[in-house]
């Protein structure tokens, strides 16, 4: 819904698999999202980060968290996150990402 009171700043494409869990049945999960709106920090800047990974043999995981704030690359930025699923079907798994860039098809420099 449009709300005037809202300005969108910018998102970030994000995408990883979740590392492998030491189980009986070693596996790993997918995901891929969109972060939420810039959010003010500072001078500076962080993402909300929110996914369900894929499924595997009846289960997947979650994660709700945030992203550090901008790291500069050329022209633009990106950001990093480095943390845990939920616990599902006895386990969690550890994962790690830098969003991809901002505006990749921009004009502006």
């Amino acid at each position: 819904m449009d709300n005037p009171q809202h300005r969108q700043t910018h998102v970030h494409e994000i995408l990883g698999s979740v590392q492998i869990a030491e189980l009986q049945d070693p596996h790993s999960h997918r995901f891929a999202t969109i972060s939420g709106d810039a959010i003010p920090y500072g001078t500076d800047h962080y993402h909300e980060v929110l996914f369900k990974t894929d499924f595997f043999r009846e289960h997947y995981h979650e994660f709700h968290g945030n992203t550090t704030t901008s790291i500069p690359v050329g022209n633009t930025h990106v950001h990093y996150l480095e943390s845990v699923t939920t616990v599902d079907d006895g386990h969690s798994h550890r994962f790690k990402f830098a969003t991809l860039i901002d505006d990749p098809t921009s004009n502006k420099s």
